[in-house]
């Protein structure tokens, strides 16, 4: 075991030996106090790594590298692009057939995989990306 988790361990066993001598009607003040505790301990735990991560990216901003950012394509886009593009594509087809016939059915459905695989292509950079671009990559440059 770790230092910290031999001393709460202590403590746990101070908190339920005290109960022990002091009875029930303390009870909750022991836990109350016990579980103040743990939460001053996990507090300076989520302090330390939240600091630790700040001086990471700090280094890596010094480093000359760009601050990490989500990466183009994200899951997300990707999935709710394919949703929409199926959903879009039952009436697409039904437009086609009623139009066209067999012929038509397959024209929408090229078109729907072809502007999937033009996205996928992109890496999700179908919307709204170009202005990013253009942007210079600190406030300092023109």
């Amino acid at each position: 075991m770790d230092a910290p988790d031999t001393e709460l361990k202590k403590e746990l066993n101070a908190t339920l030996q005290a109960r022990g001598e002091l009875g029930a009607e303390y009870e909750s003040a022991l836990v109350e106090s016990f579980l103040e505790k743990v939460e001053q301990r996990l507090d300076g735990t989520l302090d330390r790594r939240v600091r630790r991560h700040l001086a990471e990216q700090q280094i890596v901003v010094a480093r000359g590298a760009r601050t990490p950012e989500r990466p183009l394509g994200h899951f997300g886009e990707r999935f709710g692009f394919g949703i929409i593009s199926l959903v879009l594509a039952i009436p697409l087809s039904a437009i086609g057939v009623a139009n066209a016939g067999i012929e038509g059915l397959v024209v929408a459905w090229l078109g729907i995989v072809g502007v999937n695989a033009f996205q996928a292509a992109h890496g999700g950079r179908l919307f709204g990306r170009r202005e990013k671009e253009r942007r210079p990559a600190s406030d300092w440059e023109d």
